[in-house]
């Protein structure tokens, strides 16, 4: 039996409505990260280091990361931040943000295996890591906004709860 193009269109908008409440409940996780900006919206499945030795470790000696992953270094309290790429073996963009979510710094296209110290040039209370060269690529820039359940909603630019 074949339907009329109402009952089609009725059952799609149906469909559409369910499928946005589950992305809309979807939209915040600890591994993913979503980004918004001039370019549009992106979103980073993460990989979520949020203790000393996770930190420590980072991406150390990973031969590869695919192209919408990353991790997430998440502290305690915003403070200055300092990075290196000792043992590092793929060079990384690094996005550095404040409390809000908002990107205050991007370090592009860090050297594997170079110990000069990369600052973050002002507090930061995340940083993102991702493949060097993709934040270019992306058009992603300071201003952006990061969406993350380690940003605090009540402060945070792009709120969880919030589209």
């Amino acid at each position: 039996m074949r339907k009329s193009p109402a009952r089609l269109a009725a059952a799609l908008g149906v469909a559409l409505i369910l499928a946005a409440s589950g992305a809309a409940s979807a939209a915040c996780a600890p591994d993913t990260a979503d980004l918004r900006g001039g370019f549009g919206t992106v979103r980073f499945s993460v990989e979520l280091a949020d203790d000393a030795a996770e930190r420590a470790q980072g991406l150390m000696f990973r031969e590869s990361m695919p192209k919408f992953s990353g991790m997430l270094f998440v502290y305690d309290q915003p403070a200055e931040a300092h990075f290196w790429m000792k043992n590092t073996l793929i060079p990384l963009d690094m996005l550095f943000l404040d409390a809000t979510g908002t990107v205050r710094h991007i370090h592009p296209q860090a050297v594997p295996g170079d110990l000069t110290p990369i600052p973050s040039e002002g507090p930061a209370l995340a940083v993102l890591e991702i493949n060097g060269g993709l934040a270019a690529r992306l058009g992603l820039k300071a201003g952006d906004v990061m969406r993350h359940p380690a940003f605090d909603p009540a402060v945070a630019a792009w709120p969880c709860s919030g589209e």
